[in-house]
């Protein structure tokens, strides 16, 4: 009697649809995780360049009141000064009005019409006409906590300070059903001497 051995080489099919499916699981696992950094890496995007924008926002701001003088404190923005301008000074109020290179402007919080947050508008007062720019976006809602402090912008006689102004902004942003709190703080010395 002969013994045959009978070794059969190759895959047999089950051993073919395991690696195939184990191969499936893996390439859809490392697509989902592709597909997460992506919409991760969008996300942080498109926030960043909010925050770019405030960050923006806050250096424009300090630079026009860095180059300004007469500081003018805001308590109420409907009530913003447009002659005789005095300057005063304040420690929490809605906005500030200066004399900047050749008008008169305002930075100041206020009610966003379009969608009734609060935003940071710039007023420019030209040739008795004031023209109103919203600076933030509508992603961006200011808390009311928000505010400029003044301190020493009344006139050198009775006064010993440089005027000095301190920004204070704090609110939400909201993208895409996700809420991001931010809070900043920065302060502007006029470059004018006015001790």
């Amino acid at each position: 009697m002969q013994n045959k051995n009978n070794k059969q080489t190759g895959y047999t099919i089950i051993e073919t649809m395991i690696s195939v499916s184990l191969f499936l699981i893996i390439i859809m696992v490392g697509m989902g995780a592709l597909l997460n950094a992506n919409l991760l890496h969008q996300k942080s995007r498109d926030m960043r360049s909010i925050m770019d924008n405030l960050s923006f926002i806050m250096e424009d701001i300090s630079r026009n009141l860095r180059t300004g003088k007469d500081y003018q404190c805001i308590l109420n923005v409907r009530q913003i000064p447009v002659s005789d301008p005095v300057p005063t000074s304040c420690a929490d109020g809605e906005g500030i009005y200066f004399q900047a290179t050749l008008s008169r402007w305002a930075y100041y919080i206020d009610t966003n019409p379009g969608n009734e947050k609060l935003s940071i508008f710039k007023s420019v007062e030209e040739g008795g006409k004031i023209a109103k720019y919203p600076l933030t976006p509508e992603e961006i809602d200011i808390d009311p906590v928000s505010g400029f402090s003044v301190l020493g912008a009344e006139p050198p006689n009775g006064d010993e300070q440089q005027p000095l102004v301190i920004i204070r902004l704090v609110g939400k942003i909201t993208l895409k059903d996700v809420v991001t709190p931010f809070s900043l703080q920065t302060s502007v010395s006029q470059r004018l001497i006015d001790i």
